[in-house]
């Protein structure tokens, strides 16, 4: 589990080794708390980090929704890019 700003998420897949905890927690920001999702993808060296939300989301547009997270690293990222996309959880209460 990996934890920022209070945030708990789970690493739920990657591409080319694309992950990397000290890069995502150095470039997080208070802003991406509202997603249900973050994907991050690398190019010229840079993270970038963007939200989506689940498709049923109340705040999701055509463009935040979970299920266009393919099209985005396809139109919006360098071609065949390391990536990541976390998903939010809830942490698990200790009794």
């Amino acid at each position: 589990m990996i934890q920022a700003h209070q945030q708990h998420f789970e690493l739920i897949e990657q591409s080319r080794e694309g992950w990397d905890e000290e890069a995502f927690l150095n470039r997080y920001s208070e802003v991406l708390n509202k997603y249900d999702f973050i994907v991050g993808d690398w190019g010229h060296e840079q993270l970038r980090l963007r939200g989506f939300f689940h498709d049923r989301h109340k705040k999701a547009t055509f463009d935040t929704k979970v299920s266009t997270v393919y099209d985005y690293l396809y139109e919006f990222c360098n071609f065949d890019c390391p990536y990541f996309i976390l998903q939010k959880v809830k942490p698990e209460k200790s009794e």
